[in-house]
């Protein structure tokens, strides 16, 4: 009996693990579709996935500490309920306002469910074996799910709409409600801390702030009242962050554990893959399905060379990182990505670009992901005291989804400035700054065509093409160049600080 409960309770986290990922990895291939159907902008694709992964960072710390004092199985009961909903709202949306919102809350009860999934494990597999056998399934299945989800998406698309690719969860989280009732057990943790509030808050307010400063800026304009008070407001949000989290008895960040060399080190690792391979999966299918003319399906598959790698390639990355250290193999790792992003941005470059061009650097790409994940997720809470290992995975997840909200707005930015100084290097119409701007977004959310309702010099479209190719070479050597600072850093943090690692 407790086997086949045990059986389901696995069954039930390893579906919520399935949709957590499909939520991050099958979205950005209907947001074409989307631009389109609900007649969105550039900064409206960028806020369907920020949304999401500001939510997920904004809920993170809070859940573990909610679940550990009044049940983890209540508490995921209640995200996959959130969850649900708000993928069945996603689902009805009929304008982008309503569909930013309601990933926002989707963002919120995902970031819950995922913290939920670990401490659910934990308790319900006492035995080593049985743990190391639970978490191995529940990885590879969370690893499928970020994995085959441009495929999956691409097909849902084509063979029903953009809905399912939301509805679809609505269904599978009443299968999984029905599960945990008859398979998980309720654990608690007597001795849980104090909700940090003012932290959580702080930290939210200031990423939020960031983000809006840089998607609102870049459109109107980084100097008007609006984005002045975006970023004094971010500033001072995170200055007062740092000062509660230092003076609070039961931070959510204790930020001693910076001190830990592995521990920095890893965490570089966290916010590299985040700077560089997660938020360039948002502008692949734009790239795919706008530049090289693909349709959903296509442009999926193409999406698998860059996302299959990372199934493959952890399990070596566990051997190397046992052979070699963590200290040698995250670094190198981050420099892998790096180089596969060069060779993407070269494969972007040829005369007759096509997925075929761009496959030597989308499986590079993918191998270093793959590579730095796991060594990433087990040195940071290998690297302290077990104690604290709940609060260290707590700051490497935040790390990684503020890194990628960060940057998916930064390479936005990047996307639509390169767009505009084609387009005003080589179209000798005159146009305010504001039209300029106007223009390139839509070029760069995909809308070659909307360049002949300006212009009659560019009626087959090449300038358009050629100007948001060129976009996307700046987005591919920025994200090389941060993945390699931050590699640089990393292997600074691992081989040059002295503090001994804490036991």
């Amino acid at each position: 009996m407790i086997a086949l409960k045990n059986t389901i309770a696995l069954t039930a986290v390893c579906l919520a693990a399935l949709m957590f990922g499909l939520e991050i990895s099958s979205v950005p291939v209907i947001l074409p579709t989307l631009e389109k159907v609900l007649h969105g902008n550039f900064n409206n694709l960028q806020w369907i996935m920020n949304a999401y992964t500001i939510a997920c960072t904004t809920i993170l710390m809070a859940t573990g500490i909610l679940a550990d004092r009044f049940g983890r199985k209540r508490i995921f009961i209640i995200s996959i309920i959130m969850f649900g909903a708000a993928s069945l709202i996603c689902g009805l949306s009929q304008t982008i306002p309503i569909l930013i919102i309601s990933r926002f809350l989707q963002g919120m009860s995902a970031g819950a469910m995922l913290i939920c999934q670990v401490a659910i494990l934990s308790y319900q597999f006492t035995s080593t074996k049985e743990r190391a056998k639970a978490f191995g399934t529940w990885g590879i299945v969370f690893g499928a799910g970020l994995g085959f989800g441009p495929i999956i998406g691409g097909l849902i698309v084509a063979v029903l709409s953009w809905e399912w690719v939301f509805l679809i969860h609505a269904v599978l989280s009443v299968l999984t409600l029905v599960l945990i009732f008859n398979g998980v057990q309720e654990s608690k943790n007597p001795e849980a801390k104090r909700l940090d509030i003012l932290g959580i808050t702080t930290l939210s307010v200031s990423v939020f702030c960031l983000t809006f400063f840089i998607t609102q800026g870049s459109a109107h304009g980084f100097y008007n009242v609006t984005s002045i008070a975006a970023i004094t407001i971010s500033v001072l949000s995170f200055i007062a962050f740092i000062i509660i989290e230092n003076t609070i008895q039961y931070p959510m960040f204790d930020f001693s554990v910076f001190r830990i060399r592995n521990f920095s080190g890893a965490l570089f690792g966290s916010m590299g893959m985040n700077f560089s391979f997660w938020p360039f999966m948002i502008y692949l299918p734009i790239y795919f399905q706008s530049t090289l003319q693909y349709d959903s399906i296509t442009a999926g598959l193409s999406l698998l060379c860059y996302t299959l790698p990372t199934l493959v390639i952890p399990p070596f990355a566990e051997r190397l990182s046992i052979r070699y250290q963590p200290g040698v193999v995250i670094p190198f790792g981050l420099f892998t990505i790096g180089l596969g992003f060069v060779l993407m941005w070269i494969g972007s470059s040829a005369e007759h670009a096509s997925w075929l061009t761009m496959l030597p650097g989308t499986v590079l790409a993918g191998t270093g992901l793959g590579l730095t994940n796991t060594p990433v997720t087990n040195t940071t809470t290998g690297s302290v005291d077990s104690a604290r290992a709940g609060m260290a995975s707590g700051i490497d997840m935040s790390a990684r989804m503020i890194s990628l909200a960060i940057n998916i707005a930064v390479m936005g930015f990047i996307l639509v400035s390169g767009v505009l100084s084609y387009l005003t290097n080589h179209l000798s119409i005159s146009l305010k700054a504001s039209e300029w701007h106007s223009l390139s977004e839509k070029i760069a959310a995909g809308n070659i065509t909307s360049i002949h309702q300006i212009s009659q010099l560019d009626s087959s479209g090449s300038i358009a093409h050629k100007a948001i190719v060129h976009g996307f070479s700046w987005v591919i050597l920025y994200g090389a160049a941060g993945v390699w600072v931050l590699a640089f850093f990393s292997l600074m943090s691992f081989s040059s600080w002295k503090t001994p690692v804490s036991k």
